[in-house]
């Protein structure tokens, strides 16, 4: 008896996971549809906010069977954020974000006997495509390269400052001057943010070549296509200038378009150093204006701000939690601090003894 009633509870909080994510969703998809510019894919949006919704009443049933009461549902903080950022910068720029949620919502499904029996998981997979193709008919515009940007602008920050930060301690703790310590924190930024923007550069590089040569070829998905997504897939090529006929032809195809990753390159790099350059520039500030102990207390304390602000940003991509995020970026980047000083001091100790 004790085991029923300890798998209702899970049951229960199993399917309120379910409708907060299909609250989130819906709310999602309604606000990219007021953003959306072209009609054709504002409907899209709609109608995949319709299909959320719909889920959501899903759920919601399943818990009135069990006898619980449904609560009022709130947006999570990263459905707010995307809508405050797909309101200031359209709907375009979230897209990838949008794309890494719906792959999420595949995977978060498939743990879930009852959503696979019902076809959840396979109705994420549909809008996983559907957004892919949203992005393809927009001009120079493909999750790949959006993501590979937003990527390197995440890890640029964080890179730029746990490295530099490292580096000013590693000086630090060999009790250098300030202005030395100074010197050697914007070398450390001005070098730092050159050899990521150049590793950015061929990364990209190289997965457009890849592409090019038919290296790198993603594999087909099957072929589970609903009627639902190809009267979407349609309306989208639609919106591209292909005829009715045409672009229900290309839906029933479901082609697969190749990446053009030409440009992007470039992109990436320039992120990527303006971000590292950034990163690296908080644990240098206070020698600008503080010297000795109080300029090093200083570096660690604004460095060990951001470095939680970072941990917890990134979670707007990952789904993680942020508080968790936010704290294991800080221990990882102050433990790496403490052990650069530490080796700074003993190098300190042996060669300006």
């Amino acid at each position: 008896m004790r085991t029923d009633s300890r798998e209702r509870k899970d049951t229960i909080r199993q399917y309120l996971r379910n409708i907060q994510r299909e609250v989130d969703s819906s709310a999602l998809y309604r606000a990219l549809s007021v953003e959306e510019r072209k009609p054709e894919i504002a409907e899209v949006y709609k109608r995949l906010a319709a299909i959320e919704q719909a889920h959501k009443e899903f759920w919601k049933e399943r818990l009135s069977e069990l006898g619980h009461r449904v609560p009022d549902f709130s947006l999570g903080w990263r459905t707010r954020t995307l809508i405050w950022l797909a309101r200031r910068c359209g709907s375009d720029f979230v897209l990838p974000v949008v794309s890494t949620r719906e792959h999420a919502d595949v995977r978060y499904y498939e743990a879930q006997s009852n959503a696979v029996a019902d076809g959840f998981n396979v109705a994420e997979r549909s809008h996983a495509r559907i957004i892919r193709a949203v992005a393809a008919s927009m001009p120079n515009m493909s999750i790949g390269p959006l993501a590979n940007e937003l990527r390197a602008a995440v890890l640029g920050a964080n890179d730029g400052l746990a490295s530099n930060l490292s580096l000013v301690m590693g000086v630090a703790g060999a009790h250098l001057a300030s202005h030395a310590i100074l010197v050697t924190g914007l070398s450390g930024l001005i070098a730092g943010a050159c050899a990521m923007a150049m590793g950015e550069w061929l990364s990209v590089s190289t997965s457009r070549e890849s592409h090019e040569t038919g290296v790198d070829v993603e594999a087909r998905e099957p072929a589970d296509i609903t009627e639902e997504e190809r009267e979407q897939l349609a309306t989208i090529y639609s919106a591209q200038g292909l005829g009715a006929d045409e672009a229900r032809s290309l839906a029933d195809r479901q082609t697969t378009r190749s990446e053009d990753f030409s440009g992007y390159a470039w992109n990436a790099a320039t992120s990527s150093f303006l971000l590292f350059a950034t990163g690296a520039l908080f644990p240098v500030v206070p020698f600008f204006f503080l010297s000795g102990s109080t300029a090093v207390l200083a570096s660690i304390a604004i460095s060990s701000v951001v470095l939680f602000l970072i941990g917890a940003g990134g979670t707007l991509f990952t789904g993680r939690n942020l508080f968790f995020s936010g704290i294991r970026q800080l221990l990882v980047g102050l433990a790496a601090a403490g052990v650069t000083y530490t080796l700074g001091h003993f190098i300190g100790m042996t060669v300006l003894s």
